[in-house]
């Protein structure tokens, strides 16, 4: 069976299963260039032949190329996905991932914000207009609630209870988490002076919490 055909299948399975667009999207940039590897560098279009030799070739290629043993094992996860989806499928009897040891990440200590530093970088903005009042917002909300920046921008006005936020995350799974005092007060002056702001201007600010318009 061609990799190609088989790579496709698997691009539109996914699309069914309701992946969201940024992880097909992600799928598609890194099958293009394992395809190419296997086609060009090692002279296979068959999925059949593909072995763990290739696969390591692949592993060792991605090294040459200078990138990280982090960024290299989120690329193998895609492609051992796409080899377990084809052993459920019957088009292979083994998963030749099975035998390939994935890069070892090194392990890095992170150094958070001190409380300090995150009270300096909220108190940088004031209440002075609409943008000064948003960023504000939004460092506030980064810090109390530790959302992702995609889970901020995705944020809708009835998202926000009193206490809690409903967060849409990754995979589409949700989550609530509470807000506190100090942060529901900011959002509270935030969403006056973003009514004031938008009250005369013919733009919908309904539907997603913060606005980012220039």
């Amino acid at each position: 069976m061609l990799l190609e055909a088989l790579l496709a299948e698997y691009i539109h399975d996914n699309l069914t299963k309701g992946f969201t667009e940024k992880t097909i999207s992600n799928k598609r940039h890194e099958f293009k260039h394992f395809k190419a590897f296997i086609y060009e560098k090692r002279g296979i279009k068959e999925i059949e032949s593909i072995t763990s030799h290739d696969l390591k070739a692949y592993i060792r290629y991605k090294q040459q190329a200078g990138l990280q043993s982090q960024s290299i094992v989120s690329m193998l996860k895609m492609v051992k996905a796409f080899f377990n989806w084809c052993v459920k499928e019957e088009y292979l009897k083994e998963n030749p991932m099975n035998k390939v040891d994935m890069p070892k990440v090194p392990k890095k200590l992170i150094t958070g914000f001190t409380a300090n530093e995150v009270a300096r970088m909220i108190n940088a903005f004031t209440y002075n207009d609409y943008f000064q009042a948003r960023n504000k917002a939004i460092i506030a909300m980064l810090a109390d609630c530790g959302l992702r920046s995609a889970e901020l921008r995705g944020l809708k006005n009835n998202d926000l209870g009193e206490t809690t936020i409903l967060i849409n995350g990754k995979g589409r799974k949700q989550r609530n988490v509470f807000i506190s005092p100090h942060l529901k007060k900011i959002l509270i002056r935030y969403e006056r002076i973003k009514k004031d702001y938008f009250s005369d201007r013919l733009i919908e600010t309904d539907h997603y919490f913060l606005t980012y318009l220039l």
